[in-house]
């Protein structure tokens, strides 16, 4: 089985990569949606950053990838409880996906007949210290959008049948990706998401033509070209594992909250989210920046990408949600 694609070696798309990023420094950022043109390395970037970051401690054979034996669930009826490495996980959450599947099912019959808690885990419980991806997140159906909605908000998946009850941790950095000229996204569940970026496909010759070389490289010669990016993503990694560090040690001066502040007002973002979420993605840059002080550089850096999808509609401004934001960055901030 190859490998994914070196995360490096993917050709532009340079906000959507920073995004990515951002969320493996601070996964309490939440997520990144990736809207745009089909067959633009929107799968291909999270797999690339999941295969680049350091494997994660689980113990073998548990289905929600419990760091430690004495957090593994009993309905897991595991014996054996060692620890072992395994790669970051990424689970795809398909279009037509049932609740049951989605969530988990309990076999009631069992419950009933043996007393026994016989639960089959979901895909949230798969994802649980990962990622997860949802293409076309756009056309999701009603009742498994609610379904994230809650798992989001509380970090926990709850199953519930016939009186019974199942829970288990459920925490990821959900991906989500599509057209929005297929349709849009609900608000609930786009304000849950911390980034949201724009791909589109390369307009120019060059690039389009490095982007086939690199393509047919891993297809065809794929040993020589995995080794030829390997030295560059290991130092992508080393320095998210740096900026991990870093992120608790970072100064945030009261001028800058002030003008993240400032900045949500005037765009008059709802709620309190985006400033949070923006105050989270200017550290996380500032420390992938190798900064140890938040500045208005880091806050203008980011703004973009974690405000556009928060904006109201105005019908008089055929600007779109991206150049807003730009334009009400340099007005508030100079």
């Amino acid at each position: 089985m190859k490998q994914p694609f070196p995360f490096s070696a993917i050709v532009g798309q340079e906000e959507m990569k920073q995004a990515m990023i951002l969320t493996a420094i601070d996964a309490s950022i939440g997520g990144v949606l990736v809207f745009g043109d089909r067959g633009t390395g929107k799968s291909t970037a999270v797999r690339a950053l999941a295969a680049l970051l350091p494997p994660i401690s689980a113990v073998q054979g548990c289905p929600v990838n419990s760091q430690f034996a004495k957090d593994v669930p009993d309905w897991a009826n595991l014996n054996d409880k060692q620890v072992a490495a395994m790669p970051t996980p990424v689970i795809d959450l398909p279009l037509g996906a049932t609740e049951d599947r989605v969530t988990g099912a309990l076999d009631i019959e069992k419950a009933l007949t043996k007393g026994e808690k016989a639960f089959q885990p979901g895909l949230l419980a798969r994802a649980n210290r990962g990622y997860l991806y949802i293409d076309e997140v756009n056309l999701l159906e009603d009742h498994i959008v609610d379904l994230l909605l809650d798992v989001a908000q509380s970090g926990e998946n709850v199953v519930e049948r016939e009186g019974l009850s199942i829970r288990h941790p459920a925490r990821f950095v959900l991906v989500g990706s599509g057209n929005p000229e297929e349709g849009e996204l609900r608000p609930q569940l786009l304000d849950r998401f911390g980034l949201s970026v724009e791909v589109a496909s390369p307009k120019d010759v060059a690039t389009r033509v490095e982007v086939i070389k690199r393509r047919d490289a891993y297809e065809h010669d794929n040993t020589a070209f995995m080794v030829r990016w390997q030295a560059e993503d290991a130092a992508i990694r080393d320095r998210i594992l740096k900026a991990r560090r870093a992120l608790a040690k970072i100064t945030t001066p009261d001028a800058v909250l002030s003008d993240v502040a400032e900045l949500c007002l005037a765009l008059g973002s709802d709620g309190l989210r985006g400033e949070l979420t923006l105050l989270k993605a200017a550290r996380a840059q500032a420390v992938w920046d190798g900064k140890r002080k938040l500045t208005r550089d880091h806050i203008r850096a980011v703004a973009p990408m974690a405000l556009r999808h928060r904006l109201r509609r105005d019908p008089l401004d055929e600007a779109g949600s991206g150049t807003r934001v730009t334009r009400t960055v340099e007005e508030v901030l100079g």
